[in-house]
């Protein structure tokens, strides 16, 4: 497949629809009122059918030591339709863990839309840790190429790095698509380094589109800088260009591109889409602030009427689930403050981080954890 003439010329602005700002090519975006406060759930209706999910316009980005099963199973009682993704499993230690794969990749049915992040660099290591991934009925499978992680570009030589190599990715993701039977997604950055120019953006994605059958590309709209800034750093430091996201809109239309990067609030997911975007990921946002960015998603992304249940309800579902997985892999595996932290998050409140501090091993101690937390949860904005 040749690269799009259209890469060679000069990087147009998409019309804006009327009435809408230029804001989002500034990253500035009109706050959402403080006062408002989501009304908005997942309703008890059985989960659809894998392979049956809404597209996903709204998703939450894979974030190592955060989107574990523990958040998942808080956002999706708080949102039925946005797609969640797991964090990032090393292909090795599925191949070396295959008797204890559970431990890495057992879900709960409920957590539907998923998808699996795997990072790697051993194209026989992915397509074995893909065979074996493939018997837990993901949504769609992701290669992370977007990690800029001095232990995962450096020592693994995998995540952004790959970038530097779209054949080597266009080969993975045909192994990958050989070894699954779900469709299947790269995340990456919008360049590595120096390579960083539009053409070189659409070299790697037309590589890997003739290669493979991979039709959708989850785009982080700033460069990796692999030497010299913090993983950290690299989700600040380097200029947004949402300019390189909608010109693959414009140039590659047969693939689907989701747009990730410096995007906070469900107003600024919703100008996304009606500036033209296929789909938006959220990652810090929706792990931060899950009920007021969650709570919004099905009704204000998807149009769906959701049920209107509490934060108090919430918070006993997940007490439920707490109840069931706490010591499930040994008296410490998971514990309280593993099955706890995601819960510190949402509240930002200092005395939620001492007891987590105080109740770390027994059930009690997780369920004298959550009395105390109902304050803090059900008052914080």
């Amino acid at each position: 497949m040749a690269m799009r003439s259209a890469a060679k010329h000069a990087l147009v602005t998409p019309p804006l629809a009327p009435g809408i700002s230029g804001a989002l090519f500034r990253g500035r975006f009109s706050p959402r009122n403080p006062g408002a406060r989501p009304c908005r759930a997942a309703s008890s209706s059985p989960a659809p059918a894998a392979g049956k999910h809404l597209p996903p316009l709204f998703s939450v980005a894979p974030m190592m030591d955060w989107t574990d099963n523990h958040y998942r199973t808080l956002a999706r009682l708080i949102s039925r339709h946005a797609w969640l993704y797991t964090e990032m499993v090393v292909a090795e230690t599925i191949v070396h863990q295959k008797d204890n794969l559970d431990r890495f990749l057992a879900f709960p049915e409920d957590q539907h839309p998923i998808v699996l992040q795997i990072g790697g660099s051993n194209l026989e290591n992915l397509a074995k840790a893909t065979k074996l991934a493939n018997a837990y009925s993901y949504d769609e499978i992701n290669l992370n190429c977007g990690c800029p992680s001095g232990k995962v570009a450096g020592h693994g030589c995998f995540g952004a790095r790959l970038m530097l190599d779209p054949e080597f990715v266009g080969d993975a993701m045909s192994a990958i698509a050989a070894n699954c039977d779900v469709p299947v997604s790269v995340k990456c950055r919008i360049g590595v380094d120096d390579h960083d120019s539009y053409e070189e953006l659409c070299e790697f994605v037309d590589k890997v589109v003739s290669k493979s059958p991979t039709r959708h590309f989850i785009i982080h709209a700033r460069k990796a800088l692999l030497n010299g800034l913090s993983p950290a750093e690299n989700r600040k430091v380097p200029p947004l260009k949402y300019e390189y996201y909608f010109a693959l809109l414009r140039d590659f239309p047969q693939v689907k591109f989701t747009l990730n990067g410096g995007i906070t609030t469900i107003d600024e997911v919703s100008l996304s889409i009606r500036q033209g975007a296929n789909g938006v990921m959220v990652g810090r946002a929706a792990y931060n602030n899950p009920w007021n960015m969650l709570g919004h998603v099905d009704g204000e992304i998807y149009g769906k009427p959701t049920r209107c249940i509490s934060r108090r309800q919430i918070l006993k579902s997940y007490q439920v689930y707490g109840d069931s997985i706490i010591g499930r892999y040994g008296p410490s595996r998971p514990n309280v403050r593993q099955a706890v932290k995601n819960l510190a998050t949402t509240c930002g409140n200092a005395k939620l981080t001492l007891h987590c501090a105080i109740a770390r091993q027994s059930n009690h101690s997780w369920r004298r954890l959550l009395m105390q937390y109902q304050t803090l949860f059900l008052t914080s904005q």
